[in-house]
């Protein structure tokens, strides 16, 4: 009978021990955990400006955020930006704040500090129960710059002639790396890019005058360098006038019966509605989009300049209708519609072979709405051919093409009265005359002699150079 007393009082012993350590062990493995909290800061710059703000996330799911401090070091003096202690749930509880977003700002005229190297220390502490009841600690130690110096513009081109719907190249130095850079032409922006010279601070920016672009026009280079500063630089420049032809294109029945069926995958056409209504929907909101699409690709191009000499124009073609024509299509005898034509339409011979322009990496293949089958061209830093209305495509995507090789045959896909090719050529978002390219005097004067002036191109195996313009045989060579 004691035995069994003492066997109870025994197993009620170790019954109250696992109820009781049990809980505190848990207890103790849960508020001892030794996962440090989490911080970031957004944007993880090194360089600031006059003043930057800053966000901190900071974050401790497990035991929540204690305290939170950032202290900006500069010449051996400490400045206070954040000094912050959260709430607790309880001594078992933890923290009651266990994601916070902080913003702050380093503000060098507030501070009263001066450019140069500091250091940023952000600190985290959660309510765990570690390093004596302190918590775990996040540490955060970045070196910074604070700069608020603009960079310097220096263009080394110099006469830019540029006429209404044409191109131009700018060159110019900048005196540190510039995260953005260009030159602004009233509205748009033609981004600068290096590596065509040894000189690494020596950029490239193709730039244009929209065809609705003319005097009065402002030009200018700009530089924002990693801290935030921007600077500006001035150049000279003069902008030719140009006026635009005005073409009729007349709208008959039979071109609708022929060609709208074509573009019902684009646009819908109710039972019973008139062709000339979806007609008008193609011209004018399906162009609008296939314009976009088109000046989409000129967002990216590839920092090597691929072409050299003349662009070619599709041999033994005579030409239709120019860039910049404005037009008036008429139906019935009146006038429904007013587009402009970003391009050059060249005629020759029922599915004649279409070479490429020039040397360049094939940017994009297939349908495009009312320009039908289309291959477009990235020749490098910007500059971009486009060939329209193709009856068949042979070449692909990413594939490297020599000038003058043949990437498939004229036709009459998209919205095209007959079998010709459309040809056009963008300066990064922007449509060209296509007839300065196929000019060798506007490329040597406008192109080539200012690449040759500014300084000395990569060796090869780097970015190529566009070589000289050929030029036009002479009477003696025609006799070779």
């Amino acid at each position: 009978m004691l035995g069994r007393k003492k066997s109870f009082k025994s197993r009620l012993v170790l019954i109250l021990a696992v109820i009781i350590l049990v809980p505190l062990a848990l207890l103790w493995w849960i508020k001892f955990e030794a996962e440090k909290p989490t911080l970031a800061l957004s944007p993880d710059d090194a360089a600031v400006g006059a003043m930057k703000e800053i966000v901190l996330t900071a974050g401790d799911q497990k035991s929540g955020i204690r305290s939170l401090s950032v202290v900006l070091t500069k010449d051996g003096k400490d400045h206070e930006l954040i000094a912050r202690h959260f709430p607790s749930a309880g001594f078992i509880g933890g923290g009651e704040v266990h994601t916070v977003t902080q913003r702050f700002k380093i503000d060098k005229r507030k501070l009263g500090i001066s450019d140069g190297p500091a250091v940023l220390r952000v600190s985290v502490r959660d309510y765990a129960w570690r390093n004596w009841l302190h918590g775990n600690l996040a540490r955060l130690e970045k070196k910074i710059r604070i700069d608020t110096q603009p960079p310097r513009i220096a263009v080394l081109s110099r006469a830019h002639n540029i006429t209404r719907g044409g191109a131009g190249l700018v060159i110019y130095k900048l005196s540190e790396d510039c995260p953005a850079s260009g030159v602004q032409v009233g509205k748009n922006f033609f981004p600068g890019a290096s590596g065509y010279y040894r000189d690494p601070q020596i950029y490239l920016a193709f730039i244009a005058l929209d065809y609705r672009q003319g005097p009065g026009t402002k030009l200018f280079v700009t530089a924002t360098d990693t801290a935030g500063n921007r600077a500006r630089a001035g150049f000279y420049y003069h902008i030719k006038r140009k006026r635009f032809r005005k073409d009729t294109i007349r709208i008959s029945d039979s071109f609708l019966q022929r060609k709208m069926p074509e573009f019902e995958a684009y646009v819908p056409h109710p039972a019973g509605q008139p062709l000339i209504d979806m007609f008008l929907a193609v011209n004018g909101k399906l162009r609008q989009a296939n314009y976009d699409q088109l000046v989409a690709l000129g967002k990216k191009s590839d920092p090597h300049m691929y072409w050299h000499g003349i662009f070619e124009r599709l041999p033994n073609s005579a030409p239709r209708a120019g860039f910049a024509d404005h037009r008036a299509y008429v139906y019935k005898g009146k006038i429904v519609d007013h587009q402009v034509h970003l391009g050059a339409d060249l005629a020759s011979l029922a599915n004649a072979k279409v070479p490429a322009a020039n040397a360049g990496r094939v940017a994009f293949t297939g349908r495009v709405g009312i320009y039908g089958n289309t291959v477009v061209i990235d020749h490098g830093f910007g500059l971009f051919s486009s060939y329209s209305h193709l009856s068949r495509i042979d070449v692909h995507i990413g594939q490297m093409l020599k000038k003058g090789e043949i990437l498939g045959l004229t036709g009459s896909t998209g919205l095209a009265g007959g079998d010709h090719l459309h040809y056009a050529m963008l300066v990064h978002e922007t449509f060209v005359n296509p007839i300065e390219w196929w000019d060798a005097a506007w490329i040597k004067n406008n192109i080539t002699d200012k690449l040759v002036e500014a300084g000395q191109p990569r060796a090869k195996g780097g970015a190529s150079a566009a070589k000289a313009p050929e030029k036009p045989p002479t009477e003696k060579s025609k006799k070779e």
